[in-house]
């Protein structure tokens, strides 16, 4: 089956939540999934790191219904399918993040060039 390929760069709620659930679905339906957070999508996933903005109102109802966090969706993605969570290598080096800071669920850092080179034969999703 074809690899879905996920660049996560908006640091919004809705974008990670959106792209939390897109790699769950087809992480569980037996989809290679690979998910390359950089930019504003990379700082909600240093440990201890605030929570996500929401962008507008749909975000902030998300939060008012306890719908589960993007956090914990992309988490049951790796656990339960076969996905793989990796920080671009460039923001943790900009932001001075080390891998053991990284979200248990985060695989650890890629450079774009490797990332890149595997999404070649899949197809790639731009949150």
């Amino acid at each position: 089956m074809q690899g879905l390929f996920i660049v996560c760069l908006s640091g919004s709620r809705e974008k990670l939540q959106f792209a939390a659930m897109t790699a769950s679905v087809a992480a569980v339906c037996g989809r290679p999934v690979t998910v390359f957070l950089s930019m504003n999508a990379f700082p909600p996933f240093v440990r201890g790191a605030p929570a996500a903005p929401a962008e507008g109102a749909f975000g902030e109802l998300m939060e008012g219904k306890n719908v589960p966090s993007f956090q914990h969706i992309f988490q049951q993605a790796v656990e339960l399918g076969d996905a793989k969570i990796y920080a671009c290598s460039m923001a943790m080096d900009v932001s001075g993040v080390r891998e053991d800071q990284l979200a248990s669920h985060v695989a650890g850092g890629m450079g774009l060039t490797k990332f890149l080179s595997e999404a070649e034969t899949g197809q790639l999703v731009v949150f």
